[in-house]
């Protein structure tokens, strides 16, 4: 599961509606929590960005080839404190319903915490799992290369840019 930065807006619209709608939350200003919502995400996103430039760099410094980026991704991840890719719906549950806490614009949470994560897990999980969809739509435009090659890699990134524009992904 990856977080495009082009399914934050659609994903603080459903959070806030859902939570709003159900009388989970009330806001005082629902524009606010929508833009304190999106920074939370925001930043997620930017983390992530640092976190595979680092990792690209690393491995280009150590004269690695492309098919170990996930392994110096979780050691670079594990280094700055960020989650590794399974534990990064649960992560940022965490880092929104903080910010609902803390938040001047949300006036009152009537819900516990289980209850919000009952609801936001599905939104988070329904935008988030758009990777698995783009995967397979790119893997059958070049299933003429053979996996592991260096062709293979280059095609796919270039394939996988192309699709994620064309759906404003990124």
């Amino acid at each position: 599961m990856r977080l495009y930065s082009g399914k934050i807006g659609p994903i603080v619209d459903d959070l806030v509606r859902e939570l709003t709608a159900q009388n989970d939350i009330e806001v005082e200003d629902d524009t606010e929590v929508r833009m304190d919502l999106e920074a939370v995400l925001k930043e997620f996103v930017r983390r992530e960005r640092q976190l595979i430039d680092e990792s690209k760099d690393r491995m280009q410094r150590e004269g690695l080839g492309y098919s170990k980026l996930g392994k110096m991704r979780q050691r670079v991840a594990k280094e700055m404190g960020f989650p590794q890719q399974d534990e990064t719906l649960p992560y940022l549950i965490d880092q929104l319903l903080n910010m609902l806490f803390h938040s001047n614009n949300v006036a009152e949470i009537y819900a516990d915490d289980a209850t919000l994560r009952k609801k936001m897990t599905p939104i988070l999980r329904r935008h988030m799992e758009v990777e698995t969809g783009l995967d397979a739509e790119v893997r059958s435009k070049i299933k003429n290369l053979q996996e592991g090659t260096t062709a293979f890699e280059v095609e796919y990134a270039k394939v996988m840019d192309q699709i994620k524009h064309k759906r404003g992904l990124e």
